[in-house]
């Protein structure tokens, strides 16, 4: 017997058994992070599942509760009983939706994951063009807003003047971005596992990390339910992370307010030498106070620049999670 050709004809019958083998069907998970949404919740995630009746993939929902006082969580778990496949994370209390979309990516068990919006201002119609351009070869895919809908020209031109900072310090395109982004498995793990930040600011990473992406433009939708709990301090508050994050930038300013100081004592100084020298009395009283409160607001104003980087370094140090799970709820569904 020659056991060459025996091994010959085990491998083809291999061969032959997997070309018959249906294609695995890749899992999308759609981590979606969610505060005081009962009111819509079971809607989302009604519109979410119509929406892979035409991707030929499977698909989990991922919500994560970030400590709503109403009943999100409880509304979620009620779409899993009914035969969806809904896993709903409890967060024990309000880690805002940085630490909500960290817990989402990192429970997500997708080929590819794409967090979106729990309001639906994102549009769930966009879904399999996102994933038709992962399947085109991009690790990561940026959803970006050509309208921002009929949000208030206020808040628009905020987020666009904050966005453009960021943009020209950071040294990542963040203008126009969003939360509505598809990552591969590689990204994602590189996002959740390789770097060790606890303090995020998700837009800024995903563009940080590289790989090759694709960028597909949307409309925002109106908002179905509720209000959106975005507020200016909240707004300030992921600003503040972004730039101590991304960037060293405004450690410069402390130099530059010296060098500005140090500008405004040689032009007082060269004055009260000028007028000494022609015999007139020096500049006074409102000279000095002006001086005074020049260079106090300057050094108050480096002390909370350098402030911001120490709470930052304060925050890594401690090493706290970025989130607590209160609890996980999830049915076991045929595949």
């Amino acid at each position: 017997m020659n056991p060459t050709g025996a091994m010959n004809r085990i491998a083809m019958n291999q061969d032959s058994v997997g070309a018959n083998l249906p294609p695995r069907r890749s899992l999308v998970s759609i981590v979606m992070p969610a505060f005081n949404e009962a009111e819509g919740i079971q809607s989302a995630i009604r519109v979410l599942s119509g929406v892979f009746d035409a991707v030929p993939h499977d698909f989990e929902i991922v919500l994560v509760d970030d400590g709503s006082r109403d009943d999100t969580f409880g509304r979620a778990a009620a779409m899993a009983d009914a035969g969806l496949p809904v896993r709903a994370i409890r967060l024990s209390r309000n880690f805002g939706k940085e630490g909500a979309l960290l817990a989402g990516l990192q429970h997500a068990r997708g080929d590819a994951t794409i967090t979106i919006d729990a309001d639906l201002q994102h549009p769930p119609s966009l879904i399999p063009a996102m994933i038709q351009a992962w399947e085109d070869g991009a690790k990561v895919v940026h959803a970006v807003k050509r309208d921002r809908g009929d949000e208030p020209w206020l808040s628009s031109l905020r987020a666009s003047l904050i966005n453009t900072l960021l943009t020209r310090l950071g040294g990542v395109d963040v203008r126009n971005s969003s939360d509505y982004k598809l990552l591969d498995r590689a990204a994602l793990d590189v996002l959740t596992r390789t770097l060790p930040e606890r303090r995020r600011f998700y837009r800024g990473l995903a563009g940080w990390i590289g790989f090759d992406h694709a960028t597909i433009g949307f409309d925002v939708a109106p908002r179905q339910h509720g209000a959106s709990g975005w507020r200016l301090r909240s707004l300030l508050a992921l600003t503040l992370t972004a730039l101590v994050s991304f960037t060293s930038a405004p450690l410069r300013i402390v130099s530059v307010l010296g060098l500005l100081t140090f500008l405004l004592g040689l032009g007082v100084g060269g004055d009260a030498l000028w007028s000494w020298a022609h015999g007139r009395a020096v500049s006074g009283f409102v000279t000095l106070i002006i001086t005074l409160l020049l260079i106090g607001s300057f050094i108050m104003i480096s002390l909370g620049v350098i402030g911001e980087y120490i709470a930052k370094i304060y925050d890594e140090i401690k090493q706290r999670p970025a989130y607590v799970i209160d609890r996980v709820y999830e049915r076991t569904h045929a595949p």
